[in-house]
């Protein structure tokens, strides 16, 4: 039962997309539990310590936070077949997540930023940190259209070397850049339908990706996910980075934050961490105790 792959997610997040493209790739069997695209998810939070952001992958009473230490964990505990091979891709993965993103949000609030409930509208600015301008995005849309493009046009040229894929692929570089051409044209088709003609190569490798699909899921409440945590132990053992640049050592009490938005402080007690992941150990009464990764890169790591 503490091997099974849990998967906190929401049908539309575009980076929960990401990984049950992986899924896919691999073949795999998941259990899918769906959580609130807003706040508050009591279950999710009290399993990551305070982290909001979908998806999360839970494997017993280690929980994994962000796509980027979630696709590299699936990658390690199942190999075959590989996703990574090429040594940039989940750098790709910032291009995608940052840049490429930045641009795709316009295009979609743009057009439908009237109709979004305002519960929603509050939720991303308390996210965010600033206001859900849908007049500004408004605004936005004819440069981000224009960059929209500009971004399009660079998955064409990586798809130019022959293959029908961007790396060995299928694989990771794939599923970045794969993501907001998904975004856009499930959100606002007539801006995909405006855009990918001119790049018909990137339009059958968009059909090619869709058709590997998301594995084998099965639904699994929060309530039974929370249980499971609370009924497993943690497998990750402490580990002492001898390269850690600002000496942090297991058993010291750091505080984990997001470095572009949703920056939920998470507080614990350090337990291994290199160039690449920080992992803590917490307790909390409804699920005993964890521990929760996050990835190096994107992420600040506080002492206390």
């Amino acid at each position: 039962m503490t091997d099974e792959i849990i998967f906190h997610h929401y049908p539309t997040s575009p980076f929960s997309e990401k990984v049950r493209l992986a899924f896919g790739m691999k073949g795999l069997k998941w259990r899918a539990v769906v959580q609130p695209s807003i706040m508050p998810k009591p279950h999710l939070t009290a399993l990551t310590g305070g982290y909001r952001k979908i998806p999360v992958m839970q494997i017993g009473a280690d929980i994994y936070c962000d796509t980027q230490i979630i696709l590299s964990e699936i990658e390690r505990r199942v190999s075959d077949p590989p996703i990574m091979q090429g040594g940039m891709g989940q750098a790709i993965g910032f291009w995608a997540d940052r840049v490429f993103f930045q641009a795709s949000v316009p295009l979609i609030f743009g057009a439908l930023g009237d109709k979004v409930d305002p519960a929603f509208r509050k939720d991303r600015e308390a996210l965010s940190g600033r206001p859900f301008d849908v007049a500004q995005m408004k605004a936005a849309v004819p440069i981000m259209r224009e960059q929209w493009r500009a971004h399009v046009g660079f998955i064409d040229s990586a798809l130019q070397s022959g293959g029908g894929w961007i790396g060995n692929g299928p694989g990771i570089e794939d599923i970045h850049a794969h993501m907001n051409v998904w975004f856009v044209a499930n959100f606002v088709a007539d801006e995909a339908a405006r855009l990918l003609p001119e790049f018909p190569r990137v339009q059958d490798w968009y059909a090619r990706m869709n058709a590997i699909g998301h594995g084998t899921p099965t639904p699994m409440t929060p309530e039974e996910a929370v249980e499971i945590a609370k009924a497993s132990t943690p497998h990750d053992a402490e580990h002492e980075d001898g390269h850690e640049p600002n000496g942090l050592k297991p058993g010291q009490a750091v505080t984990v934050m997001a470095d572009d938005y949703g920056r939920d402080p998470i507080k614990g007690t350090l337990v291994a961490s290199s160039a690449h992941r920080i992992s803590i150990a917490r307790n909390d009464p409804a699920v005993g105790d964890v521990v929760v990764h996050f990835p190096r890169a994107g992420f600040w790591v506080l002492p206390g």
